[in-house]
C-alpha cells in the first residue's frame, strides 16, 4: 500500500493536465475523467484506513532515500482519516457538478482546477516535509482561489480577491516561519524536526516561530478574528466549491497542519504550556459563540451555512485546546462529523439554488415538498449539526463536552452545551421555509446526479451515527493518539 501513495498527488494532477485537452474534444469527457480520479480516490483511501487503523504508519520514500535527506510521504491514522475525507466530499462534489455547471462554460478549467485543489490538500495531508506542506498548501490555496471567482460576478471576483489577500499573509507568516525554523534547525523533514527541536530550549524565537504558524493557519481556518475572508467566499463560491472549502478545505490547510505542528513536531502539551492552550481554547470559545450569533442574524442560506462553519470550528479548537484524550478525540471526531454534514447541508443549498435561482431564506417556500431529497438531506444535516443523536455531530460534542469536564473547565462545557441550541436555532430558520404553506405545491425533481450526491453523505452520516462505536474505534481514537502521541510519530518514521 505504500507505493501507492503517491497516486493520491499523482492521479488529481495527471487530471488536472489532462482534463482541458479532453474537453476540448467533447465536455463530457472531461467530466467522466474528474469522477473516475475522484473515485479512485476514494477507493485509495479506504485502502489507506484498513492499513492505518491499528496504528501502523505507511512511509513511502521517494527515490528511495531515508529521512531525513530523502522526500516522504507518510500516513498515520490522522492523515488516514483527512485523505478519506478529502476523496469523500471531492467525489460527491464532483458527481454534483455534472448537473450544476450546466448553465457554466469552461468546464475544463473548472475541472482542472479542482483537480489541483485536491491534489494539494492530499499532499498536504501526506507530506512528511514541511517545506513540501507549504507547496501543497499554496497550490491547494491558488486553486481556491480562482474558483470562488469562478462565476465571474463581482461579487464572487470581491470575494476571491480578499480571500487571496488573507490567504497570501497567511501563507508569507507560515513561510516566514519554515525559514525561521530551517535556520535554527538546518532540517525540514518533520520527523528529524521533532527529534532536533525536543533538545532545544523554549526561547523567544521557539514561541515566535509558533506564533508565526497559529497566526497562519488559523487564518486558513477563518478562527475567529481571522475570519472576514470566509463568508464573502463561501456565499459566492459555485457550490461544489463551496461544499469542498466548507467540508474539507479548511480542516486540511488550517486545523490539521496547525495540529500536526503543535503535537508532532514541537511536541506541545497541556500539562507542559497551559497558557498557550488556553490561548486556543479561548480562540475556539469566542468563534464558536460568535459564529452561531452570527449565523443567527443571516438572511441567506450559503451566508448562514458560512457563519456557522466559523462558529463548528470554534468547537474543533475548543477540543484541541482542551489537550486531553476526550477533547482531542473530540476534535477529530467533530472534523469528521462537520466535514460529511457541512458538505450535504451545501450540497442542499445548491439544490435549492439550482431549482429556485435564490438562496434568500424569505423567498424559500415549502421546499421540502417540492424537493423530497433535497429536504431529506437537509434534515439529517440539521439533526447531525445540531448535536441531536444517533447522528455523528452528537457524538463529537459530547466527547468535548466530556474533555471539558475532565479537565474541570465546567464554564466550557455549559457554553459547548448550549450553543448546540443555538445551532438548532438558526437552522431552524431554513426549516420553516421548508414547512411553510403556499398555494404553489407542484412536486419538482433534483436532477439524478444531484440526487446521488446527496444520498451518499445522507448514507454516511446515518451509518456513522448507528455505528459510532466502529468510526471511534477505527478512526478517531487512533486519529487522536496519533495526535497526543507527540514525538511517537518521528521515532516511528525515523526507525528510532
Amino acid at each position: 500500500m505504500r507505493n501507492l501513495l503517491p497516486l493520491f498527488v499523482a492521479l488529481p494532477l495527471a487530471g488536472a493536465f489532462l482534463i482541458p485537452l479532453l474537453t476540448k474534444i467533447k465536455n463530457w469527457l472531461g467530466v467522466l475523467v474528474a469522477n473516475i480520479i475522484t473515485a479512485a480516490l476514494f477507493g485509495l483511501a479506504l485502502l489507506t484506513i484498513t492499513e492505518t487503523f491499528w496504528g501502523k504508519i505507511l512511509i513511502c520514500r521517494l527515490g528511495g532515500h531515508q529521512p531525513p535527506f530523502g522526500i516522504i510521504l507518510a500516513v498515520d491514522a490522522l492523515s488516514a482519516l483527512l485523505v478519506f475525507l478529502v476523496a469523500t466530499i471531492g467525489l460527491t462534489a464532483t458527481i454534483f457538478s455534472i448537473r450544476y455547471l450546466e448553465s457554466f462554460t469552461g468546464w475544463g478549467k473548472f475541472y482542472s482546477l479542482l483537480m489541483l485543489l485536491l491534489a494539494g490538500m492530499n499532499g498536504i495531508s501526506l507530506t512528511g516535509d514541511l517545506f513540501n506542506l507549504f507547496v501543497f498548501l499554496e497550490i491547494s490555496a491558488i486553486a481556491s482561489y480562482a474558483l470562488v471567482s469562478f462565476g465571474l460576478k463581482a461579487e464572487g471576483l470581491e470575494a476571491s480577491f480578499k480571500y487571496m489577500v488573507l490567504g497570501e499573509i497567511a501563507g508569507l507568516s507560515i513561510l516566514l516561519g519554515i525559514a525561521l525554523l530551517y535556520a535554527k534547525t538546518g532540517t525540514l523533514n518533520m520527523a528529524d524536526l521533532a527529534q532536533t527541536i525536543a533538545l532545544l530550549p523554549q526561547s523567544g524565537i521557539f514561541w515566535f516561530i509558533i506564533f508565526l504558524f497559529l497566526f497562519g493557519f488559523m487564518t486558513k481556518a477563518a478562527v475567529i478574528p481571522f475570519h472576514f475572508w470566509l463568508p464573502d467566499a463561501y456565499q459566492n463560491a459555485p457550490i461544489p466549491i463551496a461544499t469542498i472549502l466548507a467540508g474539507v478545505f479548511g480542516k486540511v490547510a488550517g486545523i490539521y497542519a496547525l495540529s500536526r505542528i503543535i503535537f508532532n513536531i514541537f511536541n506541545l502539551s497541556r500539562a507542559t504550556n497551559p497558557q498557550f492552550f488556553n490561548l486556543i481554547l479561548f480562540l475556539g470559545i469566542c468563534s464558536l459563540i460568535l459564529g452561531g450569533f452570527f449565523a443567527l442574524n443571516q438572511s441567506d442560506y450559503k451566508r448562514l451555512l458560512a457563519y456557522s462553519s466559523i462558529s463548528a470550528i470554534g468547537y474543533i479548537f475548543v477540543g484541541l485546546g482542551l489537550g486531553n484524550f476526550w477533547g482531542v478525540s473530540g476534535a477529530v471526531f467533530f472534523i469528521f462529523a462537520h466535514a460529511l454534514t457541512k458538505g450535504l447541508l451545501f450540497l442542499t443549498a445548491g439544490s435549492v439554488e439550482n431549482t429556485f435561482g435564490l438562496s434568500s431564506l424569505d423567498g424559500l417556500v415549502n421546499w421540502e415538498k417540492r424537493l423530497p431529497v433535497t429536504g431529506l438531506s437537509f434534515n439529517i444535516g440539521l439533526l447531525s449539526l445540531s448535536g441531536i443523536p444517533p447522528f455523528p455531530g452528537f457524538f463529537a460534542k459530547l466527547f468535548i463536552i466530556l474533555g471539558a469536564l475532565v479537565a474541570d473547565q465546567y464554564v466550557v462545557a455549559i457554553i459547548c452545551a448550549l450553543f448546540s441550541t443555538l445551532t438548532l436555532a438558526y437552522l431552524l430558520k431554513v426549516w420553516r421555509g421548508m414547512v411553510s404553506r403556499s398555494e404553489e405545491e407542484n412536486r419538482l425533481m433534483e436532477p439524478a446526479t444531484m440526487r446521488l450526491a446527496m444520498l451518499l453523505l445522507v448514507i454516511f452520516l446515518i451509518a456513522a451515527g448507528i455505528g459510532f462505536q466502529p468510526v471511534l474505534n477505527w478512526l478517531v481514537e487512533p486519529a487522536a493518539n496519533a495526535l497526543l502521541g507527540g514525538i511517537t510519530y518521528a521515532q516511528i518514521i525515523l526507525g528510532g
